[in-house]
């Protein structure tokens, strides 16, 4: 009995000392999903196929991480060819002029056991704008091929007005077609760079 938790002790001990350092996101395990409201009574959903993230930190809790994240606009995917051509458009992103999206953090605060806050600066287009999210830390494991892995769950709310994604037009009854509040989930892995 002794020997397990000594065992499970040294396991643990070794996680979080592996914990420090640079982390890259594992794009195949991972995923930058939204949801906006349709016509006021339903929602569409979507996803960038394409993004890269960086965590830097020095604690094995990565209270004190710094996160760089880049997602590729011109990757969007609502499953509408057509939409997605919209989108692309100067009437939202103009993924032309504006290919990136980007997110680079002020702080990661730890509120209680696994869950944080993450704030930092959002850019789309040329806009940029202070913004938090809820995050919840999954955990640090090793794969069976002996990478270190850590998941996180990111979610969030932004306007997208304020970012002067502004295309809208009424329904017969007065509703925006498109909704302003656009609800942003992130599940991301994330790898230990060697």
């Amino acid at each position: 009995m002794k020997k397990t938790l000594f065992a499970l002790a040294a396991l643990v001990i070794s996680l979080g000392a592996s914990a420090q350092g640079t982390w890259k996101t594992d794009a195949s395990h991972s995923n930058v999903k939204f949801t906006v409201t349709h016509l006021v009574v339903s929602e569409v959903d979507g996803l960038f196929k394409t993004f890269d993230g960086t965590i830097k930190t020095t604690k094995a809790d990565f209270s004190d991480a710094s996160i760089d994240f880049t997602v590729d606009v011109a990757s969007i995917n609502t499953d509408n060819e057509m939409r997605d051509k919209h989108l692309k458009s100067d009437d939202f992103f103009n993924a032309e002029k504006f290919p990136k999206m980007t997110f680079k953090s002020v702080s990661f605060k730890k509120v209680s056991g696994n869950k944080y806050v993450l704030e930092g600066d959002l850019t789309i287009r040329d806009i940029t704008k202070r913004v938090k999210f809820d995050v919840t830390y999954g955990g640090t494991v090793k794969d069976p091929w002996g990478n270190t892995k850590a998941g996180f769950k990111v979610k969030g709310s932004i306007n997208r007005f304020d970012y002067n994604l502004k295309w809208n037009t009424v329904t017969e009854a007065g509703g925006a077609v498109v909704g302003k509040d656009v609800e942003i989930t992130l599940n991301l892995e994330f790898g230990l760079s060697k």
